[in-house]
């Protein structure tokens, strides 16, 4: 069992499976189903979803309660803590998003056609859902859909550049990134901003189609992390960071440690930042929570790909 950090106890209420669907002939996920546990959740809302191994785990930190999901990826835990979405796979490879409401024990896929769609990211107010999708171009887009399963859209659908890693950057906006430039939509599709990467935060970062880009909530400063020149030993692969970005005075300040790598993160509407990392022999990944001033705690010391609620 996950062992949550000393001001939490965990106890495990149940394990859910997720059974994805292993026809090839229906849609993935079709025939998918969560059964969710019979205690009931009324008025214990979640704060935290994390993966942890082969499943993902939401946590309360008020009533000190957790439940799991085997078999699910992708954990997106909405900012009232009541709901959680999440990437099922089936055995052709596609994906698809479930939403899970923790409270009432129902689950329902978001209506996308695509056989591949996954990442969920949730709107602040929790309406509505972003994620990437894989479009008839072969190309990687956005999709905004609400949990309703109403006014879908696939952002920037024309252009043949693939766009990665959706982020809100307000109620009405959405970011993303093609490697190279950050990108602001509006819920319409429309293009509303373009900056070149470099130009925002340098030229000695390095970014992947995983490195995600948030605003704070004012809009003054970009939460990223991204790969640096880091040499750690025993790590195979790039080392990756977590930095803030003041947009005003364009200065770049590292907020995970120095000897961690850090290939996640995700900053909640209310400006808290979690990622998950790993140090020296770089085989058991940790969850910390950070300020915008880079007061950092752990929160789980097993789990990596956090999301969290709102307090």
């Amino acid at each position: 069992m996950t062992k949550i950090s000393t001001t939490i106890l965990s106890i495990l209420i149940s394990s859910v499976a997720l059974i994805a669907s292993c026809s090839n002939n229906k849609s993935e996920g079709e025939n998918a189903k969560a059964v969710l546990d019979t205690v009931s959740l009324s008025n214990k809302n979640f704060a935290l979803a994390y993966q942890d191994g082969d499943k993902i785990v939401a946590t309360s930190i008020d009533t000190m309660k957790q439940i799991s999901f085997g078999g699910a990826v992708n954990p997106a835990i909405s900012p009232d803590g009541n709901k959680l979405a999440y990437t099922l796979s089936d055995s052709a490879g596609n994906r698809s998003i479930w939403v899970a409401d923790m409270e009432n024990k129902s689950q329902g896929k978001l209506q996308v056609n695509s056989n591949n769609y996954y990442q969920a990211m949730w709107s602040a107010d929790g309406s509505a859902i972003a994620f990437n999708i894989f479009n008839s171009k072969h190309l990687w887009k956005i999709g905004v859909i609400k949990t309703d399963n109403s006014g879908y859209a696939m952002l920037d659908s024309a252009s043949n550049i693939n766009i990665y890693a959706p982020t809100w950057k307000n109620e009405k906006e959405i970011v993303g990134h093609d490697l190279a430039r950050l990108y602001t939509f509006d819920l319409t599709g429309k293009l509303i901003d373009t900056k070149l990467i470099s130009d925002l935060i340098g030229k000695e970062f390095s970014i992947a189609s995983s490195n995600r880009f948030f605003y704070t909530k004012d809009g003054t400063k970009l939460i990223f992390n991204a790969g640096n020149a880091d040499v750690l030993d025993g790590l195979t692969g790039p080392s990756e960071a977590v930095y803030i970005l003041d947009l005003a005075n364009k200065k770049v300040r590292r907020i995970s440690p120095k000897g961690m790598n850090v290939p996640y993160v995700f900053l909640t509407a209310d400006d808290r930042i979690f990622y998950s990392g790993t140090e020296k022999p770089f085989t058991h990944s940790k969850i910390y929570v950070s300020d915008l001033d880079g007061n950092i705690k752990t929160v789980v010391d097993k789990g990596n790909n956090p999301t969290g609620a709102l307090k």
